[in-house]
């Protein structure tokens, strides 16, 4: 068979989901035996020094024997997030409008913030 007969036969079904500089494709594929798996790629797009780009991609292969126990896991952790965090994105990088409640001076120092706006966090606890 050749490799182009082969690539059609793999790739069964896919959706792609694009999410600002990340994209995520999910891809049915099958075996060599016929059987299906998913595929997870997460795509992430960098820019050069000079202007051009590139991305970096990472996988992750899922198959049925697995898709259970996965998928209860998932459900569990993005249950908890949104649950301790809710939906609202906080993250600076995922607001347009974001505005920082500090300036930083040229030494590098953190002015304008009360010390009440940070966490005491010990490393045992990470």
């Amino acid at each position: 068979m050749s490799d182009k007969g082969m690539m059609e036969k793999e790739e069964i079904f896919s959706k792609v989901l694009r999410a600002g500089r990340r994209t995520y494709f999910f891809d049915v594929r099958a075996t060599r035996a016929d059987d299906y798996y998913l595929t997870i790629t997460e795509s992430k797009k960098f820019t050069n020094d000079d202007g051009s780009f590139f991305y970096k991609k990472h996988k992750i292969y899922l198959y049925k024997e697995d898709f259970a126990g996965f998928n209860e896991i998932l459900q569990e952790m993005t249950d908890f997030i949104l649950n301790e965090k809710g939906e609202e994105v906080i993250s600076e990088r995922h607001q347009k409008d974001f505005k920082k409640e500090y300036e930083t001076s040229e030494n590098g120092e953190t002015q304008g913030v009360s010390p009440e706006k940070f966490t005491d966090v010990s490393f045992d606890d990470i």
